[in-house]
């Protein structure tokens, strides 16, 4: 039985810029890395790598410009929902004001719809009702700030268009607003020519700029190529994928770390699905509650080679988790890379598809 499982390993990379060859840089780092390349190891690469080197940024004029094609040039917009955020939401929030002359914003309490509050952050200490409003104000525009989930407050208020600012939710959002008019957008729609997730996802890049989530497009066929790479210097098949933000939740904060529109824009064929495993746990206790030592490690170990290949909604499989693998994956990824100065947009995983049978 082998003794180690999952591993997951930070690749320190170059700093990549708009325009770098990044299948070949990725190939390079992963095959000089020291680490033995195994079949079905997997290479993951964050978003921002991609975005940046796709080049997809969009300004804050190009924002506004936008924004007044899709609104038809409305005089005052509502901006309902949006998260508490400087990196993800402030600076489209100033393209958003840019766009017309009266803006008024909606917040939703006791928190936004990813867990950070609205006063005395726990992290950043703001108090983003007063700074939506300094933005708003900033661009000699008015500015009107309520906090309520309910949307019927925006009623006669004089608004020509709605912007849904949420991300997850705005499917619930977008309908509700459609009720009060019928000139309502969401974030997908802004700049939508230059990604399918339009300001979903993006991340300031400077006061007048942020980067784009990627597109599927653009990451396809970096991500086929390096696995194609590794095959022809290897003989191994690796799986490869693009992460942005890990799905989990802070227990102390109580922020739920997940900005991005999804976890993975872009993955090959072998990542597709949830996982198909037994619960450990629940045969040793059930089972083969009569076993100890080695004739119960072998008795499970049989049990994981005979495994149905589709295990949903049997007991076996309770407390297994039932997440895509790739959101499971990105979670992993978005841990280990961090979002700070480590310097490893790129991470390398072994093991991720062994268990306890494995030789």
């Amino acid at each position: 039985m082998r003794t180690i499982g999952t591993a997951a390993f930070g690749l320190r990379a170059p700093i990549f810029k708009t325009g770098d060859d990044v299948a070949n840089i990725v190939t390079d780092l992963v095959l000089n890395s020291g680490i033995q390349i195994k079949d079905r190891d997997i290479v993951a690469i964050t978003e921002a790598v991609m975005g940046r080197t796709q080049g997809n940024y969009a300004t804050v004029d190009e924002i506004a410009t936008s924004i007044q094609e899709l609104t038809k040039n409305a005089k005052s917009i509502a901006v309902v929902f949006p998260i508490f955020s400087r990196n993800r939401f402030a600076i489209l929030l100033r393209g958003i004001a840019r766009s017309a002359d009266k803006i008024t914003v909606l917040l939703s309490e006791p928190t936004d719809e990813v867990g950070n509050v609205c006063k005395n952050h726990p992290f950043t200490g703001m108090n983003y009702d007063e700074y939506y409003k300094s933005i708003i104000e900033e661009e000699g525009k008015i500015a009107e700030i309520y906090i309520s989930n309910d949307t019927n407050i925006l009623k006669d208020k004089n608004i020509d268009a709605f912007i849904a600012a949420d991300i997850h939710t705005k499917d619930e959002t977008k309908p509700k607003l459609q009720q009060i008019s019928d000139n309502v957008i969401d974030l997908t729609d802004i700049l939508h020519n230059k990604s399918e997730y339009g300001l979903l996802g993006s991340n300031k890049a400077t006061e007048e700029k942020v980067k784009l989530f990627p597109t599927r497009e653009y990451c396809m066929p970096i991500i086929n190529t390096i696995q194609e790479n590794i095959f022809k210097k290897t003989g191994k098949h690796v799986e490869v994928m693009v992460y942005g933000d890990g799905c989990f939740k802070d227990p102390v904060g109580g922020i739920w770390e997940f900005a991005d529109p999804v976890v993975s824009p872009a993955f090959t064929d072998g990542l597709k699905g949830t996982p198909n495993e037994l619960k450990l746990k629940y045969l040793a206790d059930n089972k083969f509650n009569n076993l100890s030592g080695t004739e119960l490690q072998e008795a499970i170990k049989n049990d994981i080679k005979e495994k149905d290949s589709a295990l949903k909604g049997q007991m076996v499989t309770q407390g297994t988790t039932p997440r895509r693998i790739t959101d499971l994956l990105g979670s992993l990824c978005d841990l280990v890379s961090g979002s700070g100065d480590k310097g490893t947009p790129i991470v390398y995983i072994q093991g991720y598809f062994d268990n306890f049978a494995t030789e």
